[in-house]
């Protein structure tokens, strides 16, 4: 009933509608701290450069750099495109991780598949990442380490992904002796555990600047995480309840297909 290729023509059309919301979402909660991030970016930079006007009013001072693009260009034009290229590329391989875990997880319908598949998917790519290194405003980095950031935060995402996926065959293994409900908790609990060892061993990043504001910080992180969350949780609802209505219509098909005369 389920064709690799129907799956994965429909994922990448859920990713799209994902892709549409995440971007409103990234609009309407996130574009608000990215802008006082720029603001506090900005005068940063003006405060300094009075500074070193103040100590050399003879020096030669630079003029500003031409900006590359814009900031409305970033937040509208840029921002789209990047929600929907991502929530695109992401539908096509949740349709590919659904595939491969419909009727291997146990006897759930489409819809209950979906929604695990995504609920695992936030949580191993998104959540537990984000504990770890959460996102940052403009202003807050340092160029230099851009690189062992990036790594870090990849490494972390591989990692919780396969330790989620131990976790899965470990609570499969445990089924028959301590049943679905414990050892699902066990397998939650040995995952929490491993995670939590893992983030204490790696090395913690903050690059904050003094006097950055508190609340900025954690509305842009809130939003970024929200974000994340809403982009799979669209792709686990709206996938799993177009996947189970076509289910369901292919199977009522066949049933009067072998209806006799």
């Amino acid at each position: 009933m389920l064709s690799a290729r129907s799956l994965l023509i429909r994922g990448m059309l859920v990713g799209l509608a994902a892709g549409v919301a995440a971007y409103l979402f990234a609009t309407l909660f996130g574009e608000g701290p990215v802008g006082q991030a720029i603001d506090f970016e900005s005068a940063q930079g003006a405060a300094a450069h009075a500074a070193a006007h103040a100590a050399d009013a003879g020096a030669h001072t630079d003029a500003a750099e031409p900006e590359l693009v814009s900031r409305l260009v970033q937040s509208t034009i840029g921002l789209a495109t990047a929600a929907l290229v991502y929530g695109v590329a992401l539908g096509g391989l949740f349709a590919l991780a659904f595939a491969i875990a419909y009727g291997r997880i146990g006897r759930f319908t489409p819809r209950a598949t979906a929604a695990l598949v995504a609920l695992g998917g936030f949580v191993t790519v998104a959540l537990v990442p984000f504990l770890k290194y959460p996102a940052n405003p403009p202003a807050t980095g340092n160029p230099d380490t851009l690189d062992q950031r990036t790594v870090l935060y990849f490494l972390m995402i591989v990692i919780g992904v396969a330790a989620g996926l131990l976790a899965l065959h470990l609570g499969r293994w445990l089924h028959p002796r301590y049943g679905a409900w414990n050892a699902t908790l066990l397998a939650v609990g040995a995952y929490a555990v491993f995670i939590t060892v893992v983030q204490l061993s790696l090395p913690t990043i903050n690059e904050v600047p003094d006097g950055f504001p508190a609340l900025v910080l954690w509305e842009f992180r809130l939003a970024s995480l929200g974000t994340q969350f809403v982009t799979w949780a669209t792709l686990g609802l709206l996938f799993g309840a177009l996947t189970e209505r076509r289910v369901r219509a292919t199977a009522t098909r066949r049933a009067g297909e072998t209806v006799p005369a």
